[in-house]
């Protein structure tokens, strides 16, 4: 996208609604086009996990097996959300509800070995997906643009947290 000089002002100068103008839309059209995409990556793989459940996968394969409020607390949802988005994994065999070794009372959620094979195969296809966006990229206009995209999100997380300023980086529901 083309830059106007009125565009590359720093975005701290009174009146400079150009190029937050710019963002803000962007920003939308993004949304937009993910959603509409689920950027959910190439072949048959493409559109085949939805959002929540790819990042509910994803934080149980980062962060090992944990309980509902504990997955619930680091992606930075409610615990009913949690619950009502597992179910279907649960369902499925791709997460499976374990007794806390310590506390057999306490229900503990892990990937299954299904859910591992399946989050594997999404991340394969959106990692090609990638690739294949941004492959008249340097390596670092890609490196550059996942830590502003970090920084963003992190912004947005803690906003949405009610904190005045980003906390530690990347987004909590990632």
């Amino acid at each position: 996208m083309p830059t106007t000089p009125e565009m590359s002002m720093d975005m701290t100068t009174s009146g400079d609604t150009g190029l937050l103008d710019t963002l803000q839309h962007e920003v939308a059209v993004f949304a937009r086009r993910a959603e509409q995409t689920r950027l959910g990556g190439v072949g048959q793989v493409r559109n085949s996990m939805d959002r929540a459940a790819y990042l509910l996968l994803n934080r149980l394969d980062k962060e090992g097996p944990m309980g509902v409020k504990a997955l619930a607390a680091s992606m930075g949802i409610d615990s009913s959300t949690v619950t009502r988005q597992v179910a279907p994994l649960v369902d499925t065999g791709l997460v499976k509800r374990t007794s806390h070794p310590e506390d057999g009372r306490a229900v503990v959620l892990q990937l299954s070995p299904r859910g591992q094979a399946r989050l594997d195969e999404v991340r394969s296809s959106r990692r090609e997906l990638m690739a294949m966006l941004t492959e008249d990229w340097e390596p670092a206009e890609r490196e550059q643009f996942c830590t502003l995209l970090t920084r963003f999100n992190s912004a947005l997380s803690a906003r949405q947290a009610g904190q005045s300023t980003p906390g530690a980086e990347g987004d909590p529901a990632s």
